[in-house]
């Protein structure tokens, strides 16, 4: 019986090694393979990626066409690793590539420094963000490709005495009311197609939490 307990340890000793070895030897793998590709980036290799990788349309056909040619979706999450560290690829959209890839999913991912978010924060309005419990208060981030601008163009005025609005820095301080949201226009059309998908929105807590980690 001892002998036996002392082979158990020995083989799961045995494995936790092995299974460090192997993980050593992976991110040394990854370690080289961005090495290679900074030496060998030139503007045209991150032109390239640039343009394929410019819209979401784009990244889709992208994924599914490297996806299809490796034949494991596991391999283009390495790629697109490989390819944010050599600073060839936006982290962005690697991260929506990731996700459109290893979940099945297509949903906006939207990524922000904490440092830019607090100068953010830093720049509401008056009115938003308070401790006012009849008003919602939110931020709407605009995903890569499109513009506050236009986005709120699309949308409209807000409804009077229901919500309001503040483009800053191509996002969007929002505020509504709480018990009549369903008559505010901003909140009908934020979530309609077309629109959905180039929008992310936080709500003020939220926000303020992460900014304050």
């Amino acid at each position: 019986n001892q002998t036996s307990a002392t082979l158990l340890q020995m083989s799961t000793l045995f494995a936790i090694l092995k299974m460090l070895g192997c993980l050593g030897m992976f991110l040394y793998g990854m370690s080289l393979m961005s090495g290679g590709l900074q030496k060998l980036a030139g503007n045209s290799l991150r032109a390239f990626l640039a343009q394929m990788t410019s819209n979401k349309f784009k990244c889709v056909l992208t994924g599914i066409f490297v996806t299809a040619l490796v034949q494991s979706s596991t391999a283009t999450t390495l790629m697109l690793v490989s390819f944010v560290n050599a600073g060839l690829l936006a982290l962005a959209n690697a991260i929506g590539d990731v996700i459109r890839k290893r979940l099945g999913l297509d949903i906006p991912v939207f990524v922000i420094l904490q440092e830019r978010l607090e100068a953010l924060l830093g720049k509401a309005p008056a009115w938003w963000g308070t401790s006012d419990k009849d008003v919602y208060d939110n931020l709407i981030f605009v995903m890569p490709g499109a513009t506050a601008e236009s986005i709120a163009g699309r949308i409209g005025e807000p409804t009077t005495e229901l919500e309001q609005v503040c483009i800053c820095d191509n996002a969007v301080f929002w505020s509504f009311d709480r018990k009549r949201y369903a008559k505010a226009n901003w909140w009908k059309k934020t979530a309609s197609a077309g629109i959905g998908e180039m929008i992310t929105i936080r709500t003020a807590n939220t926000l303020k939490k992460i900014a304050a980690m």
